[in-house]
């Protein structure tokens, strides 16, 4: 920060181990806002004033510079485009009192960005995943500022898996990648995840949140077919049906024993099906599945 001399000795009123607050206790200047958050290349405006007498103000800043300033109780620190990402400008004023000094008051200025792109894919895999097996998924965030009020969030269709908040300070444009580790089952077969960009900058910056988000990827898990339960026992009246019908992927080929004709089909729906045991296999190339039907006789019903 550069000192303005004007015949003064100058007592800086803000040190590093003095909040905002206690600055302006020190230093008679109200600031308005206190904090500034603004988009980079949008237009920005900030009041100083005071009530006490004073031998000039003004507001010391790379852009948007008020020089020195007498007569007036409040002055505007103003910039059509805000072009520097890490802009700190400074309202200043000379005490008339018998010892004359200057004090100074920062406001906090965030410039932000929101990311150009947000996109999501799987780290050296294409294709159908297989169920059990670990997958990489990458987020990658282009171009947003500042990271350190970025956070990235991992879902999956409405239900979220993970986020990852950053504690880098650079003020500048940066690419994050963000990584989560998937074991998908089944029940995840046309799932579709994806990731989101959100800006928290505060009460000051914009609300809600600004937030970006990838395409959504779907994912397609093989699995092999299971069926919910090994026997079936089926009381047969008048027409039996074996239902044998199992979710599996790739889609499963069936086969049957101990049927006098053979049979592709999941199901059977037979009035000549005879008691007895009938096993059926669901097979595709992750592996195979047998259920026993039992079928018995509904018996002879009484008569009265």
């Amino acid at each position: 920060m550069l000192q303005h001399f004007f015949g003064f000795v100058y007592l800086s009123a803000v040190s590093p181990l003095l909040s905002l607050a206690d600055a302006q206790a020190d230093c008679p200047l109200q600031l308005n806002p206190q904090r500034v958050v603004v988009r980079y290349g949008d237009s920005v405006a900030a009041n100083c004033s005071t009530s006490v007498q004073h031998d000039g103000m003004g507001w010391e800043a790379s852009e948007g510079a008020v020089p020195l300033t007498r007569n007036q109780s409040l002055i505007t620190w103003r910039v059509s485009e805000v072009t520097e990402w890490d802009t700190r400008p400074y309202c200043y004023m000379n005490y008339r009192t018998d010892n004359n000094y200057q004090c100074d008051v920062l406001l906090p200025v965030t410039v932000y960005k929101t990311p150009d792109s947000v996109s999501i894919n799987t780290v050296n895999h294409s294709g159908p995943m297989m169920e059990g097996q670990q997958y990489e998924l990458q987020c990658d965030v282009h171009n947003v500022a500042p990271v350190q009020y970025l956070t990235v969030k991992w879902y999956k269709g409405q239900t979220l898996l993970h986020q990852t908040t950053f504690n880098d300070t650079i003020k500048t444009p940066e690419n994050e990648t963000v990584t989560l580790l998937i074991r998908p089952d089944r029940a995840d077969d046309g799932a579709q995840y994806w990731c989101e960009a959100e800006l928290d900058l505060g009460a000051e910056g914009p609300q809600p949140h600004p937030k970006n988000s990838s395409k959504p990827l779907n994912v397609e898990v093989h699995y092999k077919p299971q069926h919910s339960g090994s026997t079936e026992t089926i009381i047969k009246d008048d027409e039996a049906t074996l239902d044998c019908t199992v979710k599996a992927n790739p889609a499963p080929a069936y086969t049957w024993d101990h049927l006098k004709e053979k049979s592709s089909s999941s199901v059977l729906k037979s009035s000549t099906l005879s008691p007895g045991d009938y096993t059926c296999t669901a097979t595709n190339t992750l592996g195979r599945d047998s259920k026993v039907f039992i079928v018995k006789s509904a018996g002879i019903r009484p008569t009265f």
